[in-house]
């Protein structure tokens, strides 16, 4: 799951990165609207987390133009301005939840997993394929009711996967998902983490095919 945060105040900023990367979360971070709305016409996020005044572009215009160009991505506003005007005006151009300023870090993470569940078209937090299911509240998965034990990386990677079972996704589409600006993983790095995750939950009918060149898929095994 990939955040993009749009916030000047560096000090929040770094707070919200701490905590949302703590929970497992693959966060990015700009400063300005003109960055935000640079890195939301190039690359493909799960949420945006958007201040309203952030400098060279407004957050609104932000909001506007991410949404004229087709983008659904869930969308929560913070700011400090908690007017019924600007309300009103966001969520005439699409925004999803406000956030004034000061906040709750526990409140913004719970609005947060109930914004990423509505992107995804579920009201319940957990993801089940088969045996195996995932908590995005708790960030954990359990296999036959048994929890299992994976690191933060390979309960990201699951979630990509459960949330495409059935489907295929590329190596490309988990590097997008899974990593941050600046983070250099390759392909090899994907195939390690795929085979960690395989021993730890390829115990029942599920498993991770591998279609040669093209990806992995999270299917059922016929039994």
């Amino acid at each position: 799951m990939r955040i993009l945060i749009a916030e000047d105040d560096q000090v929040l900023a770094d707070g919200l990165l701490r905590s949302l990367r703590g929970t497992g979360y693959a966060v990015d971070q700009v400063g300005t609207g003109s960055e935000a709305d640079a890195a939301l016409a190039a690359h493909e996020f799960d949420l945006v987390i958007l201040d309203l005044g952030l400098p060279k572009l407004h957050g609104l215009e932000v909001l506007r133009r991410m949404r004229a160009r087709g983008c659904v991505t869930p969308v929560l506003i913070l700011t400090a301005a908690d007017s019924v005007e600007q309300r009103v005006k966001g969520l005439d151009l699409g925004a999803d939840d406000f956030m004034a300023k000061p906040f709750s870090l526990q409140e913004l993470e719970a609005r947060v997993r109930a914004l990423t569940r509505r992107g995804l078209g579920t009201a319940s937090s957990v993801i089940k394929h088969g045996p195996l299911s995932f908590d995005a509240t708790g960030r954990v998965a359990y296999l036959n009711d048994q929890m299992i034990d994976l690191s933060a990386r390979e309960i990201s990677l699951l979630e990509v996967l459960l949330q495409r079972a059935g489907r295929l996704v590329s190596k490309d589409q988990l590097v997008a998902r899974l990593c941050e600006w600046g983070e250099e993983v390759s392909n090899n790095a994907i195939e390690v983490y795929i085979h960690r995750l395989r021993k730890k939950i390829e115990h029942g009918p599920v498993r991770i095919a591998t279609v040669r060149g093209l990806g992995y898929c999270l299917e059922k095994i016929p039994g």
